[in-house]
């Protein structure tokens, strides 16, 4: 990542840390909680220890999987909570292909 990116994925990390949990997200609300917990883990772990372990590139690989999958289906306000968090998950695999 160079420091323009860097500077880039630290000022969303911050929009995100901020943001509030979206409402209206129906069904999908537990699943979608879950892969923010997880991805929002392995961003704090990369920003602490400035590096990913194999297991954590791997679950961040699954979690951006099944976010795909899940956020087409998220109604246009909450959508943008969960584009920065692909966002933040794609960036730090950037260095991990």
């Amino acid at each position: 990542m160079t420091n323009s990116e860097r500077a880039k994925f630290d000022a969303v990390w911050q929009v995100h840390q901020a943001a509030d949990w979206p409402s209206d997200l129906g069904g999908d609300e537990g699943q979608l909680m879950t892969i923010d917990t997880v991805i929002s883990g392995c961003v704090t772990y990369f920003c602490e220890e400035h590096d990913l372990d194999d297991q954590r590139v791997g679950i961040l690989r699954d979690c951006l999987a099944e976010l795909e999958g899940v956020v087409e289906d998220v109604s246009e306000t909450p959508s943008e909570y969960f584009r920065r968090l692909q966002f933040l998950g794609t960036t730090l695999l950037q260095d991990y292909s």
